[in-house]
């Protein structure tokens, strides 16, 4: 199993099945980010959290830790 925050810098994925429950799974979708979905990785901050990603073309930041919680393939 692959999560979103082991994606490199650069690469693309496609979103496999979310895990987590309640509030994070909610927070995660309201992003667009569902089962099926194209992501690329822009950037990751310096320290690591959080992660600049692109999501159906809109420039969003996602925390490590829920990015961890986004299965990819």
């Amino acid at each position: 199993m692959k999560t979103l925050r082991e994606v490199a810098v650069g690469s693309g994925c496609t979103v496999r099945k979310l895990h987590g429950e309640g509030a994070v799974k909610r927070r995660i979708m309201d992003m667009g980010i569902t089962k099926g979905v194209d992501i690329k990785v822009e950037k990751v901050a310096p320290l690591g959290d959080p992660m600049e990603v692109i999501v159906r073309g809109y420039r969003l930041s996602i925390r490590k830790a829920d990015a961890a919680m986004v299965e990819v393939e």
